[in-house]
């Protein structure tokens, strides 16, 4: 997309103050029509807040899979485009923050809802949404036209677009669209077109309405049971009623969620400060009591580990060892990653070889045929640097390995001690929990900050500008260490952008006393 392009969108009027505050305006081109089967290859979006844009962002995605011609004729994207772009998993963490606390707009939106569910599903991630759909839109404010395409509401108003079937112009064509409801209805009437789309949502025949009614747009934790008061779902989220909502959409593709839909007949939760405290809990209340319809954080006795050994003529060779799950992995520097099963490190390792061009068999993915230095079959296919036939130096095949492993090796730990979280609400609740973390370990939950010479710690910087007269007693329970609890801190206590976020959240370091 052209800067001239940029500007004249972001010089447009405001949208009406009838559309959602918050947006994020979205299009997706694909290696086909199904969702379960065929893969993204851009995403374009618009970020638009309090109706004017604020941002954008675009990606090739690389598909993992051949590109039909079709597809290239249609859209002009080309192999050489898809090649070296990242993969959806590559772009996933950074997508879902553009996706968070926004409202969801896409043409025909169950198609580019459908395909984002499926790819975060791929990766593991739970994407729900209860997407705003501008061909609903249209079809509830211009009833008098036939039809509702992209073209025929390109159409319609003249707009100007330059690249038809590119997901950046496609998104910007319904911005434009948006900008001439603005111009032809009231904010009244956008506003409960809007609100009738978008909580269209259907609620499960046995809950009771006010429950749902009764749900604080607040941070915390959300459990479902059905009419025998069996526990079948337990979330979290930074907005407890948007995210109970979303459950309840109109698209339940998959044959669970229809499932789960159907059973809820009652609502529970608890309010927590933060995302930080959210996600701690969420954590460990599926640990602890196994909902039925939660398969991602349950507990496990054991993982697995990648591990390096050199072979006698300097071929580094992988085995991958099981390890207790509530230990800290070994620090030897030869050992890698942790994975819930066999198959999740012999997976994560072909996707590392088809990034980086390594050798399906030097990893023990492909067993020798036609003689050990006979070429591999992903050489014949270009996709592997030849260290198996010597067209690579074996050298170079084990840095590029040992390289490509590094960002699954436990981080250490940032600080020089245990630190204390103080975790307090942003809003009238005045909800505030205090966490004792050392080396990725939750020790324990304070009631006060006299209680850590219980632990044998002591503070090491003012707090005073710190408010922690309203300090509750949180459920979190001190555990060893555990894999789930890492990647919560990780991501939200050492990452600048997290931190940036969570202004909630307050980190004073500890000393041990003596």
């Amino acid at each position: 997309m052209s800067q001239s392009s940029w500007l004249a969108a972001t010089e447009q009027q405001p949208l009406s103050s009838g559309f959602p505050e918050k947006m994020v305006i979205l299009d997706v081109e694909t290696t086909g029509g199904k969702a379960n089967y065929h893969r993204v290859i851009e995403i374009g979006l618009w970020v638009v807040e309090n109706g004017q844009l604020v941002d954008s962002w675009q990606s090739f995605v690389n598909p993992e899979r051949s590109l039909p011609p079709k597809i290239t004729e249609l859209t002009g994207i080309r192999v050489n485009d898809l090649k070296d772009a990242p993969t959806f998993a590559d772009i996933a963490d950074e997508l879902w923050d553009w996706l968070q606390d926004r409202v969801l707009v896409a043409h025909f939106a169950r198609f580019d809802y459908g395909f984002l569910k499926n790819e975060f599903r791929r990766i593991g991630l739970d994407y729900r949404a209860k997407p705003l759909c501008s061909v609903k839109l249209s079809r509830r404010l211009f009833p008098e036209c036939k039809r509702h395409g992209l073209d025929y509401i390109i159409k319609r108003f003249d707009l100007a677009i330059e690249n038809r079937h590119r997901a950046l112009d496609d998104a910007l064509m319904i911005y434009q669209f948006f900008g001439q409801i603005s111009l032809l209805h009231d904010a009244q009437k956008v506003a409960a077109a809007c609100r009738d789309l978008i909580q269209g949502a259907t609620l499960p025949i046995q809950l009771p309405q006010q429950q749902v009614a009764d749900l604080p747009n607040a941070p915390g934790v959300y459990y479902f049971y059905d009419n025998k008061d069996r526990l079948l779902y337990i979330g979290k989220s930074v907005n407890l009623k948007n995210r109970v909502l979303n459950h309840f959409s109109q698209d339940h593709s998959q044959r669970k969620d229809f499932k789960l839909h159907n059973q809820i007949a009652h609502i529970d939760y608890r309010r927590t400060p933060s995302d930080f405290g959210a996600c701690l809990l969420e954590n460990q209340e599926i640990k602890k009591h196994l909902p039925v319809h939660n398969i991602r954080l349950r507990r496990v006795k054991k993982m697995f580990q990648i591990c390096l050994r050199e072979s006698h003529d300097g071929v580094q060779e992988i085995h991958i060892k099981p390890v207790a799950a509530d230990q800290m992995p070994d620090s030897d520097k030869q050992q890698y990653g942790l994975f819930r099963t066999v198959r999740h490190a012999s997976e994560y390792l072909r996707q590392l070889a088809d990034k980086h061009q390594l050798c399906h068999r030097i990893l023990g993915l492909e067993k020798a045929v036609g003689g050990r230095h006979s070429p591999c079959f992903r050489f014949q296919l270009k996709r592997c640097a030849g260290a198996c036939c010597g067209q690579e130096d074996i050298k170079d095949h084990n840095q590029r390995l040992r390289q490509a492993l590094l960002k699954t090796q436990i981080k250490d730990w940032p600080w020089d001690s245990a630190i204390l979280v103080i975790e307090q609400s942003s809003d009238e609740s005045d909800l505030t929990w205090l966490h004792l973390i050392d080396g990725w370990v939750y020790v324990a939950a304070l009631t006060s900050i006299a209680e850590l010479s219980d632990y044998g710690y002591t503070m090491t910087a003012d707090y005073s500008h710190v408010t922690t007269e309203t300090v509750a007693k949180n459920p979190i329970q001190s555990e060893g260490f555990n894999l789930d609890v890492y990647h919560i801190m990780n991501r939200l206590l050492c990452s600048r952008q997290s931190q940036d976020k969570l202004s909630q959240l307050s980190i004073l370091p500890l000393s041990k006393m003596t």
